[in-house]
C-alpha cells in the first residue's frame, strides 16, 4: 500500500465511533534510524461553545500498538493518549 492511499482515509476511534479526520491531517512519528513507526500525532483539537472562550486541550497520539485495522476506507483504532510518552525516542 502506497503512502498517499494511507493518507486518504479517514482515522475512527473504535470504542464509541468518533471521528478524527484524515490521516494526512496528523504528524507520523518515527525513527528515522530504522523507519519503525511509532504512531500518529493529531493536531490540536480545539471546541469552542456558543458564548465561550474557545478551549484548546494538548495533542492527541495514536500509537502503532493500538490501530486495529486498516480498511478501504477507514483505519480503525482503540484509544489515543494525551501525550506521547513512553512512545518517544
Amino acid at each position: 500500500m502506497l503512502l498517499s492511499e494511507l493518507a486518504e482515509k479517514e482515522l475512527i476511534e473504535m470504542e464509541n465511533g468518533v471521528r478524527y479526520g484524515y490521516l494526512s491531517e496528523t504528524e507520523c512519528v518515527f525513527d528515522p534510524k530504522t523507519g519503525k513507526i511509532f504512531g500518529f500525532e493529531l493536531g490540536e483539537q480545539s471546541t469552542k461553545l456558543p458564548f465561550q472562550k474557545k478551549k484548546t486541550t494538548s495533542p492527541l497520539f495514536i500509537p502503532w500498538e493500538e490501530i486495529h485495522l486498516i480498511g478501504e476506507d477507514r483505519i480503525l483504532f482503540r484509544k489515543t493518549y494525551t501525550q506521547r510518552g513512553k512512545f518517544d525516542l
